[in-house]
């Protein structure tokens, strides 16, 4: 990795900017990291004049950055993808699951609720999350049922794009749809909806998945989850796996 960043406020003319370069050069640093106000985004083209490169942008400033170390630059570029996640809602008591259909789109095909994912927002919290503002339905995460992986995605800007179907179970089950993204919202039998061809072929193929799981356990299709603590102090992570029998679970 590397071994010295530096972020540096930017210096007030081109000529200090090319003389701090140089002295960053001297003193040994790999890379610099120059972060520039959106007021000041003028100054971004003095930086670009000095070998900089746009890193990332949020809301009030841009990230710009300068290898000065040998060979190709190592920093690590920033976001990649984006996370899609959507809730198959089962209700086990009847084995209907909710569909809708988005009121944006050419081919009206039912398909599972879902959006993206917010920062810092865990994939079972967005699946019900999205659920609840797209249906009006209460849930509770319970697995994760498939990953799609997806490259130069047009609604990601050209980036790659992961979408996650959960397993969700439902504690409400009356029906209140946004009536701005979904033309229609339903519970439908999982039968019906694995075999119909009115379905978006991810949701299809999921719904096939679930059938099988409702009818022969979940246990033989539920990815589920564990948290733990992270070696940063304070924070913690979530690790997505299949269900290991207590006897392995108990190795010490």
């Amino acid at each position: 990795g590397v071994s010295a960043w530096r972020q540096r406020p930017l210096p007030p003319c081109l000529a200090s900017l090319a003389e701090a370069v140089a002295r960053w050069r001297e003193e040994g640093r790999v890379a610099v990291w120059l972060r520039v106000p959106i007021l000041q985004s003028r100054f971004a083209a003095a930086a670009a004049s000095q070998g900089f490169a746009f890193h990332h942008a949020e809301q009030g400033s841009s990230t710009l950055t300068l290898w000065l170390g040998e060979g190709p630059s190592r920093l690590p570029g920033y976001a990649t993808h984006q996370l899609g996640v959507a809730g198959a809602v089962l209700d086990e008591s009847t084995g209907k699951v909710l569909v809708v259909q988005d009121r944006n789109r050419t081919l009206n095909a039912w398909k599972f609720p879902g959006g993206l994912s917010n920062p810092g927002e865990d994939i079972g919290d967005t699946a019900v999350r999205e659920v609840f503002e797209e249906t009006g339905i209460k849930s509770e995460f319970k697995s994760i049922l498939s990953v799609r992986q997806q490259h130069k995605h047009p609604g990601a800007f050209g980036k790659s794009d992961m979408y996650i179907i959960c397993r969700l179970q439902p504690s409400s089950f009356n029906i209140s749809f946004c009536q701005q993204e979904c033309l229609r919202c339903e519970w439908m039998d999982l039968d019906e909806l694995a075999r119909t061809k009115d379905a978006t072929p991810i949701t299809s193929s999921v719904a096939k998945l679930l059938l099988y799981g409702y009818r022969e356990g979940f246990d033989k299709i539920d990815i589920t989850m564990r948290e733990f603590p992270a070696v940063y102090t304070g924070l913690f992570y979530k690790l997505y796996h299949r269900e290991l029998p207590e006897s392995y679970r108990n190795i010490t």
